[in-house]
């Protein structure tokens, strides 16, 4: 059965786009592999808590000596970083705020990225001392942006942090294959043209498009 983890990082509602492709994203996957598992966080409802300092001194503190307190402490973020080690794939809809990742996507990502969680370090690695625990994962980032023309080449290029940032922290530290990391985004939203309609309506089929093929091929990779 193949388990997928959905993240809604909007502040938006009905309003949502990002929350309309991912739905379509679910529909489509589902027609194809009904028995599928979905998990469903909605950090725009209810944004995770901050990493405080009393969280990173229960994070870097062995497991077997950790007070009651610190164990409270790391609650919620074991929480999701169970859900995230469950997942086959990880459903990220993040719009671009102002020109960078939602906070509440932030908070999760800080909350999930631990120490002997899902990634070790070790000097005698060289340079490159973190390796990710976790393997074989997908991730499908919807995104929607105000503007438009952030891709190689447009007026906007170099622009959007939002992508780069996720596909980062996705292949370096959560176990995602760079191959596995796939991206759809309507634009032009505050134009509120044609080019709106169009892309919007592009995103969505791009979207469903990547649920259908993404499902016949991890499919047959998940363990039924």
């Amino acid at each position: 059965m193949a388990t997928i983890l959905r993240l809604d990082t909007s502040a938006r509602a009905a309003r949502s786009i990002t929350r309309h492709l991912a739905d379509a994203f679910i529909d489509a996957w589902i027609a194809e592999l009904p028995e599928s598992r979905v998990t469903r966080r909605d950090l725009g409802r209810t944004p995770p808590p901050h990493v405080s300092e009393e969280w990173i001194a229960a994070a870097f503190t062995p497991q077997n000596e950790r007070t009651s307190t610190m164990r409270d402490a790391l609650a919620e973020s074991d929480r999701m970083i169970d859900e995230l080690a469950a997942a086959d794939l990880v459903l990220v809809a993040a719009p671009l705020y102002n020109y960078g990742l939602p906070a509440t996507l932030k908070a999760w990502v800080d909350q999930v990225v631990r120490v002997d969680r899902t990634f070790t370090f070790d000097l005698e690695r060289g340079d490159f001392p973190i390796e990710p625990v976790l393997s074989g994962k997908a991730m499908v980032l919807l995104s929607s942006r105000g503007e438009f023309g952030f891709g190689p080449g447009g007026p906007r290029e170099g622009w959007n942090h939002l992508n780069p940032h996720m596909r980062t922290i996705a292949t370096r530290l959560l176990g995602v294959a760079d191959s596995d990391f796939h991206e759809v985004a309507s634009e032009f939203q505050e134009f509120r043209d044609e080019r709106h309609a169009h892309s919007f309506k592009e995103a969505e089929r791009q979207t469903r498009d990547l649920a259908t093929s993404l499902a016949k091929r991890l499919g047959t990779a998940v363990v039924t």
